[in-house]
Protein backbone atom coordinates (compact mmCIF):
# COMPACT_ATOMS: atom_id res chain seq x y z
CA UNK A 1 0.00 0.00 0.00
CA UNK A 2 1.00 3.77 -0.70
CA UNK A 3 0.34 6.66 1.23
CA UNK A 4 0.69 9.96 0.22
CA UNK A 5 1.14 12.66 3.32
CA UNK A 6 0.56 16.23 1.41
CA UNK A 7 0.95 18.16 4.78
CA UNK A 8 3.13 18.19 8.16
CA UNK A 9 2.42 14.97 9.99
CA UNK A 10 4.48 13.92 13.01
CA UNK A 11 7.32 11.60 12.34
CA UNK A 12 6.41 9.33 14.64
CA UNK A 13 3.10 8.73 12.71
CA UNK A 14 5.37 8.26 9.62
CA UNK A 15 7.78 5.80 11.53
CA UNK A 16 4.58 4.02 12.56
CA UNK A 17 3.46 3.43 9.04
CA UNK A 18 7.25 2.45 7.65
CA UNK A 19 7.10 0.12 10.25
CA UNK A 20 4.02 -1.49 8.96
CA UNK A 21 5.66 -1.97 5.60
CA UNK A 22 3.55 0.42 3.95
CA UNK A 23 5.21 2.69 1.53
CA UNK A 24 5.31 6.20 2.11
CA UNK A 25 5.96 9.85 0.56
CA UNK A 26 5.76 12.78 2.37
CA UNK A 27 5.24 16.17 0.79
CA UNK A 28 3.93 18.92 2.99
CA UNK A 29 4.23 21.69 0.43
CA UNK A 30 1.62 19.71 -1.69
CA UNK A 31 -1.60 22.06 -3.01
CA UNK A 32 -3.83 22.34 -5.61
CA UNK A 33 -2.77 21.54 -9.06
CA UNK A 34 0.46 20.08 -7.36
CA UNK A 35 -1.79 18.00 -5.11
CA UNK A 36 -3.67 16.48 -8.44
CA UNK A 37 -0.80 15.56 -10.29
CA UNK A 38 1.42 13.80 -7.38
CA UNK A 39 -1.92 11.38 -6.95
CA UNK A 40 -1.99 10.62 -10.96
CA UNK A 41 1.66 10.00 -10.89
CA UNK A 42 2.22 8.38 -7.14
CA UNK A 43 -1.00 6.63 -7.53
CA UNK A 44 -1.22 6.46 -3.84
CA UNK A 45 -4.52 4.45 -2.49
CA UNK A 46 -4.15 6.61 0.23
CA UNK A 47 -4.03 10.11 0.98
CA UNK A 48 -3.21 12.11 4.30
CA UNK A 49 -3.75 15.44 5.20
CA UNK A 50 -4.56 18.28 7.58
CA UNK A 51 -5.26 22.03 6.33
CA UNK A 52 -4.56 21.32 2.53
CA UNK A 53 -7.70 20.92 0.74
CA UNK A 54 -8.69 18.33 -0.95
CA UNK A 55 -11.25 18.94 -3.99
CA UNK A 56 -12.89 16.84 -6.75
CA UNK A 57 -9.88 17.21 -8.88
CA UNK A 58 -7.47 15.82 -6.63
CA UNK A 59 -10.07 12.53 -6.12
CA UNK A 60 -10.46 11.97 -9.58
CA UNK A 61 -6.69 12.04 -10.26
CA UNK A 62 -5.61 8.82 -9.36
CA UNK A 63 -6.65 5.54 -7.69
CA UNK A 64 -7.21 7.11 -4.05
CA UNK A 65 -9.36 4.23 -2.07
CA UNK A 66 -9.44 6.65 1.37
CA UNK A 67 -8.80 9.98 2.66
CA UNK A 68 -7.83 10.62 6.19
CA UNK A 69 -8.16 14.00 7.71
CA UNK A 70 -5.20 14.30 10.49
CA UNK A 71 -7.42 16.43 13.19
CA UNK A 72 -11.55 16.51 13.57
CA UNK A 73 -12.88 18.25 10.99
CA UNK A 74 -13.52 17.76 7.54
CA UNK A 75 -14.48 20.67 5.58
CA UNK A 76 -11.23 21.18 3.78
CA UNK A 77 -12.30 17.67 1.67
CA UNK A 78 -15.27 17.27 -0.49
CA UNK A 79 -17.07 14.63 0.81
CA UNK A 80 -19.31 14.89 -1.81
CA UNK A 81 -17.03 14.17 -4.28
CA UNK A 82 -15.61 11.31 -2.85
CA UNK A 83 -18.81 9.83 -1.87
CA UNK A 84 -19.46 9.27 -5.73
CA UNK A 85 -16.47 7.97 -6.19
CA UNK A 86 -16.62 5.04 -3.65
CA UNK A 87 -13.82 6.91 -1.71
CA UNK A 88 -13.68 6.58 2.03
CA UNK A 89 -13.09 9.93 4.22
CA UNK A 90 -11.95 9.33 7.87
CA UNK A 91 -10.99 11.64 10.89
CA UNK A 92 -9.35 11.88 13.94
CA UNK A 93 -12.20 12.71 16.54
CA UNK A 94 -11.27 13.87 19.80
CA UNK A 95 -7.55 13.58 19.93
CA UNK A 96 -7.26 17.14 19.85
CA UNK A 97 -9.85 18.19 22.42
CA UNK A 98 -7.78 19.19 25.21
CA UNK A 99 -5.39 21.71 22.90
CA UNK A 100 -7.92 23.17 21.30
CA UNK A 101 -10.15 24.12 24.70
CA UNK A 102 -6.73 25.23 26.36
CA UNK A 103 -6.07 27.95 23.52
CA UNK A 104 -10.09 28.68 23.65
CA UNK A 105 -9.14 29.55 27.54
CA UNK A 106 -6.02 31.21 26.75
CA UNK A 107 -7.58 33.84 24.34
CA UNK A 108 -10.45 34.14 27.26
CA UNK A 109 -7.62 35.12 29.64
CA UNK A 110 -5.45 37.30 27.26
CA UNK A 111 -9.12 39.37 26.61
CA UNK A 112 -10.05 39.37 30.06
CA UNK A 113 -6.51 41.15 30.97
CA UNK A 114 -5.34 42.41 27.75
CA UNK A 115 -2.30 40.60 28.06
CA UNK A 116 -0.97 41.43 23.98
CA UNK A 117 -1.89 45.26 24.47
CA UNK A 118 0.19 44.96 27.98
CA UNK A 119 3.14 43.05 26.00
CA UNK A 120 3.16 45.70 23.07
CA UNK A 121 2.68 48.61 25.17
CA UNK A 122 6.21 47.11 27.17
CA UNK A 123 7.78 46.42 23.93
CA UNK A 124 7.30 50.23 23.38
CA UNK A 125 9.39 51.41 26.04
CA UNK A 126 5.22 52.29 27.63
CA UNK A 127 4.48 51.97 31.43
CA UNK A 128 0.38 51.59 31.88
CA UNK A 129 -0.59 50.21 34.95
CA UNK A 130 -3.66 52.54 35.51
CA UNK A 131 -5.04 51.96 32.13
CA UNK A 132 -4.22 47.60 32.08
CA UNK A 133 -5.24 47.47 36.16
CA UNK A 134 -9.02 47.23 34.91
CA UNK A 135 -10.40 43.94 34.25
CA UNK A 136 -13.72 41.97 34.83
CA UNK A 137 -12.11 38.94 35.96
CA UNK A 138 -13.76 35.62 35.37
CA UNK A 139 -14.56 34.50 39.14
CA UNK A 140 -18.18 34.40 38.99
CA UNK A 141 -18.85 35.08 35.59
CA UNK A 142 -21.10 33.03 33.32
CA UNK A 143 -19.38 30.93 30.12
CA UNK A 144 -21.58 30.20 27.56
CA UNK A 145 -21.06 27.46 25.40
CA UNK A 146 -22.33 26.75 21.81
CA UNK A 147 -21.38 23.15 20.73
CA UNK A 148 -20.57 20.47 23.96
CA UNK A 149 -18.75 17.80 22.26
CA UNK A 150 -15.14 16.82 23.21
CA UNK A 151 -14.11 20.42 23.36
CA UNK A 152 -16.86 22.13 24.79
CA UNK A 153 -17.12 19.16 27.35
CA UNK A 154 -13.00 20.07 28.15
CA UNK A 155 -13.99 23.73 28.31
CA UNK A 156 -16.54 23.05 31.00
CA UNK A 157 -13.78 21.54 33.52
CA UNK A 158 -11.75 24.61 32.63
CA UNK A 159 -14.25 26.97 33.37
CA UNK A 160 -14.90 25.07 36.80
CA UNK A 161 -11.51 25.57 37.95
CA UNK A 162 -11.92 29.29 37.71
CA UNK A 163 -14.81 29.68 39.50
CA UNK A 164 -17.34 30.28 36.38
CA UNK A 165 -20.89 29.28 36.05
CA UNK A 166 -21.60 27.60 32.60
CA UNK A 167 -24.62 27.71 30.45
CA UNK A 168 -25.09 25.57 27.19
CA UNK A 169 -26.12 25.10 23.78
CA UNK A 170 -26.00 21.57 21.30
CA UNK A 171 -28.38 20.10 19.01
CA UNK A 172 -27.73 16.96 21.32
CA UNK A 173 -27.59 18.48 24.81
CA UNK A 174 -30.54 16.81 26.85
CA UNK A 175 -31.65 17.86 29.98
CA UNK A 176 -29.60 14.17 31.54
CA UNK A 177 -26.94 15.15 29.55
CA UNK A 178 -26.67 18.67 30.69
CA UNK A 179 -27.29 17.46 34.28
CA UNK A 180 -24.02 15.15 33.87
CA UNK A 181 -21.70 17.69 33.16
CA UNK A 182 -23.39 20.17 35.75
CA UNK A 183 -24.30 23.17 33.07
CA UNK A 184 -27.45 25.00 32.83
CA UNK A 185 -28.73 23.85 29.47
CA UNK A 186 -30.67 26.80 27.03
CA UNK A 187 -32.78 26.44 24.33
CA UNK A 188 -30.94 28.28 21.77
CA UNK A 189 -27.57 29.90 20.68
CA UNK A 190 -29.02 33.28 21.21
CA UNK A 191 -30.39 32.74 24.57
CA UNK A 192 -26.34 31.41 25.09
CA UNK A 193 -25.23 34.90 23.88
CA UNK A 194 -27.69 36.47 26.22
CA UNK A 195 -26.90 35.04 29.62
CA UNK A 196 -23.12 34.42 29.39
CA UNK A 197 -20.34 37.31 29.98
CA UNK A 198 -17.88 35.17 27.74
CA UNK A 199 -19.01 32.99 24.96
CA UNK A 200 -17.25 30.24 23.26
CA UNK A 201 -17.95 28.60 19.91
CA UNK A 202 -17.06 24.43 19.22
CA UNK A 203 -19.44 23.03 16.74
CA UNK A 204 -18.26 21.27 13.61
CA UNK A 205 -19.12 23.02 9.89
CA UNK A 206 -22.02 21.77 8.29
CA UNK A 207 -25.01 23.43 6.22
CA UNK A 208 -27.02 23.50 9.89
CA UNK A 209 -24.04 25.72 11.27
CA UNK A 210 -23.14 28.13 8.79
CA UNK A 211 -23.11 31.72 9.36
CA UNK A 212 -24.35 30.33 12.79
CA UNK A 213 -23.34 33.29 14.70
CA UNK A 214 -24.89 36.19 13.08
CA UNK A 215 -26.66 39.61 13.80
CA UNK A 216 -29.27 38.58 16.10
CA UNK A 217 -26.51 36.27 17.99
CA UNK A 218 -24.51 39.14 18.61
CA UNK A 219 -27.04 41.75 18.96
CA UNK A 220 -28.06 39.27 21.63
CA UNK A 221 -24.93 39.32 23.50
CA UNK A 222 -24.24 41.59 26.81
CA UNK A 223 -22.34 44.53 25.53
CA UNK A 224 -18.59 44.83 26.38
CA UNK A 225 -18.76 40.30 26.49
CA UNK A 226 -15.74 38.24 25.43
CA UNK A 227 -16.52 35.92 22.34
CA UNK A 228 -14.39 33.25 21.50
CA UNK A 229 -14.37 30.50 18.04
CA UNK A 230 -11.84 28.20 17.47
CA UNK A 231 -14.42 25.72 15.77
CA UNK A 232 -14.35 26.90 12.05
CA UNK A 233 -14.62 30.83 10.66
CA UNK A 234 -17.40 30.07 8.45
CA UNK A 235 -19.75 29.21 11.70
CA UNK A 236 -19.35 33.05 12.33
CA UNK A 237 -20.83 35.99 9.75
CA UNK A 238 -17.83 37.96 10.37
CA UNK A 239 -19.22 41.32 8.93
CA UNK A 240 -21.92 40.83 12.01
CA UNK A 241 -18.91 40.57 14.36
CA UNK A 242 -17.01 43.34 13.41
CA UNK A 243 -20.23 45.36 13.74
CA UNK A 244 -20.64 44.52 17.08
CA UNK A 245 -17.21 45.07 18.33
CA UNK A 246 -17.71 48.39 16.81
CA UNK A 247 -21.49 49.31 18.14
CA UNK A 248 -21.53 46.84 21.53
CA UNK A 249 -18.07 46.91 22.57
CA UNK A 250 -17.16 43.25 21.94
CA UNK A 251 -13.90 41.67 21.75
CA UNK A 252 -12.72 38.58 20.27
CA UNK A 253 -10.42 35.51 20.37
CA UNK A 254 -10.19 33.86 16.98
CA UNK A 255 -8.28 30.96 15.89
CA UNK A 256 -10.13 30.48 12.28
CA UNK A 257 -11.16 32.96 9.71
CA UNK A 258 -13.56 32.41 6.81
CA UNK A 259 -10.76 33.78 4.22
CA UNK A 260 -7.62 31.95 6.28
CA UNK A 261 -5.31 30.75 3.65
CA UNK A 262 -5.18 26.66 3.56
CA UNK A 263 -1.61 26.11 4.28
CA UNK A 264 0.75 26.63 6.88
CA UNK A 265 1.98 29.86 6.08
CA UNK A 266 0.71 32.59 3.52
CA UNK A 267 -0.37 35.86 3.40
CA UNK A 268 -4.16 36.94 5.32
CA UNK A 269 -5.86 39.86 4.82
CA UNK A 270 -8.93 40.01 6.35
CA UNK A 271 -10.15 43.12 7.93
CA UNK A 272 -11.34 41.32 11.52
CA UNK A 273 -7.78 40.33 11.54
CA UNK A 274 -6.52 44.06 11.98
CA UNK A 275 -9.16 45.52 14.65
CA UNK A 276 -7.38 46.30 17.98
CA UNK A 277 -10.42 44.44 19.99
CA UNK A 278 -9.29 41.06 17.56
CA UNK A 279 -6.53 38.47 19.51
CA UNK A 280 -6.01 36.07 16.13
CA UNK A 281 -3.87 33.43 16.22
CA UNK A 282 -3.50 31.29 13.26
CA UNK A 283 -5.25 28.43 13.30
CA UNK A 284 -3.20 26.65 15.75
CA UNK A 285 -5.80 25.33 18.31
CA UNK A 286 -4.93 21.71 17.68
CA UNK A 287 -1.18 22.53 17.16
CA UNK A 288 0.14 20.91 20.81
CA UNK A 289 2.76 18.26 20.81
CA UNK A 290 0.66 16.34 22.83
CA UNK A 291 -2.34 16.49 20.43
CA UNK A 292 -0.27 15.90 17.30
CA UNK A 293 0.97 12.90 18.21
CA UNK A 294 -2.17 11.45 19.14
CA UNK A 295 -4.14 12.24 15.85
CA UNK A 296 -0.99 11.19 13.73
CA UNK A 297 -0.96 7.67 16.09
CA UNK A 298 -5.24 7.80 15.54
CA UNK A 299 -4.33 8.27 11.72
CA UNK A 300 -1.97 5.53 11.44
CA UNK A 301 -4.64 2.94 13.22
CA UNK A 302 -7.37 3.97 10.95
CA UNK A 303 -4.22 3.20 7.71
CA UNK A 304 -3.30 -0.17 9.26
CA UNK A 305 -6.83 -1.32 9.46
CA UNK A 306 -7.78 -0.13 6.34
CA UNK A 307 -4.80 -2.03 4.76
CA UNK A 308 -5.74 -5.29 6.90
CA UNK A 309 -9.24 -5.61 6.74
CA UNK A 310 -10.49 -3.00 4.24
CA UNK A 311 -12.45 -1.58 6.77
CA UNK A 312 -12.00 2.45 7.88
CA UNK A 313 -12.30 3.44 11.51
CA UNK A 314 -13.97 6.29 11.72
CA UNK A 315 -15.23 6.96 8.01
CA UNK A 316 -17.54 10.06 8.02
CA UNK A 317 -19.12 9.17 4.26
CA UNK A 318 -21.39 6.09 5.15
CA UNK A 319 -24.56 6.30 4.11
CA UNK A 320 -26.49 6.24 7.77
CA UNK A 321 -29.70 5.52 5.61
CA UNK A 322 -29.58 3.79 2.10
CA UNK A 323 -32.31 3.12 0.14
CA UNK A 324 -33.04 -0.46 0.60
CA UNK A 325 -36.65 -1.25 1.76
CA UNK A 326 -36.55 -5.07 2.61
CA UNK A 327 -33.62 -7.91 3.29
CA UNK A 328 -33.27 -10.73 1.51
CA UNK A 329 -32.10 -13.54 3.81
CA UNK A 330 -30.45 -16.47 2.53
CA UNK A 331 -29.79 -19.59 4.74
CA UNK A 332 -27.45 -21.80 2.48
CA UNK A 333 -24.74 -24.17 2.52
CA UNK A 334 -20.97 -22.86 2.41
CA UNK A 335 -20.15 -23.84 -1.01
CA UNK A 336 -18.47 -21.56 -4.15
CA UNK A 337 -21.19 -20.01 -6.27
CA UNK A 338 -23.83 -19.62 -3.49
CA UNK A 339 -23.81 -16.05 -3.38
CA UNK A 340 -23.09 -14.92 -7.03
CA UNK A 341 -25.82 -17.46 -8.15
CA UNK A 342 -28.43 -15.19 -5.91
CA UNK A 343 -26.77 -11.60 -6.92
CA UNK A 344 -27.26 -13.25 -10.29
CA UNK A 345 -30.97 -13.51 -10.04
CA UNK A 346 -31.41 -10.49 -8.54
CA UNK A 347 -29.08 -8.78 -11.07
CA UNK A 348 -31.42 -10.54 -14.08
CA UNK A 349 -34.67 -9.48 -12.06
CA UNK A 350 -33.34 -5.21 -12.45
CA UNK A 351 -33.22 -4.81 -8.32
CA UNK A 352 -29.95 -2.93 -6.71
CA UNK A 353 -28.53 -4.39 -4.14
CA UNK A 354 -27.06 -1.74 -1.34
CA UNK A 355 -25.83 -3.63 1.24
CA UNK A 356 -24.79 -7.37 2.00
CA UNK A 357 -23.16 -9.38 5.02
CA UNK A 358 -22.53 -13.46 5.39
CA UNK A 359 -22.52 -14.72 8.78
CA UNK A 360 -20.24 -18.05 8.62
CA UNK A 361 -21.89 -20.57 11.35
CA UNK A 362 -18.92 -23.10 13.21
CA UNK A 363 -17.58 -25.74 11.14
CA UNK A 364 -18.08 -23.55 8.16
CA UNK A 365 -20.88 -25.84 6.65
CA UNK A 366 -23.19 -23.12 6.62
CA UNK A 367 -23.87 -19.80 6.78
CA UNK A 368 -26.64 -17.31 6.63
CA UNK A 369 -26.37 -14.62 3.76
CA UNK A 370 -28.23 -10.94 4.04
CA UNK A 371 -28.71 -9.18 1.17
CA UNK A 372 -30.44 -5.13 1.29
CA UNK A 373 -32.70 -4.37 -1.68
CA UNK A 374 -33.79 -1.72 -3.05
CA UNK A 375 -37.27 -3.45 -4.21
CA UNK A 376 -39.15 -6.47 -2.78
CA UNK A 377 -38.24 -9.74 -5.11
CA UNK A 378 -41.48 -11.41 -6.40
CA UNK A 379 -42.35 -15.05 -6.06
CA UNK A 380 -40.29 -16.00 -9.26
CA UNK A 381 -36.83 -14.33 -8.04
CA UNK A 382 -37.57 -16.34 -4.60
CA UNK A 383 -38.59 -19.69 -6.20
CA UNK A 384 -35.25 -19.47 -8.86
CA UNK A 385 -33.25 -18.59 -5.71
CA UNK A 386 -34.50 -21.31 -3.55
CA UNK A 387 -34.24 -23.81 -6.18
CA UNK A 388 -30.10 -23.73 -5.94
CA UNK A 389 -28.65 -26.52 -4.76
CA UNK A 390 -27.27 -24.97 -2.19
CA UNK A 391 -29.74 -23.18 -1.01
CA UNK A 392 -31.96 -24.56 2.33
CA UNK A 393 -33.96 -21.63 2.81
CA UNK A 394 -34.54 -17.94 1.12
CA UNK A 395 -37.33 -15.16 2.70
CA UNK A 396 -37.72 -11.76 2.89
CA UNK A 397 -37.64 -9.46 5.64
CA UNK A 398 -38.10 -5.68 6.55
CA UNK A 399 -35.83 -2.94 6.70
Amino acid sequence: MHVLIADSFEQSGIDALTALGIDVTVNPQLSGAALAEAVASLQPEVLVVRSTKVPADVLAAGALALVVRAGAGYNTIDVAAASQRGIYVSNCPGKNSIAVAELAFGLILALDRRIVHNALDLREGRWNKAEYSAANGLYGRTLGLVGVGGIGSAMIGMARGFGMKVVAWSRSLTPERADELGVKALASPEAVAAAADVVSVHVALNDGTHGLCGPEFFNAMKPGALFINTSRGEVVDEDALMAAIDSRGLRAGLDVYADEPAGGSGEYGGAIGKLTDVYGTHHIGASTSQAQDAIAAEAVRVISVFASTGEVPNAVNIAAVTPAVCALVVRHLDRPGVLAACLDAISAAGINVQEMSNTVFDGSAAAVARISLEQRPDAALLTRIREHEFVLAASVVDG
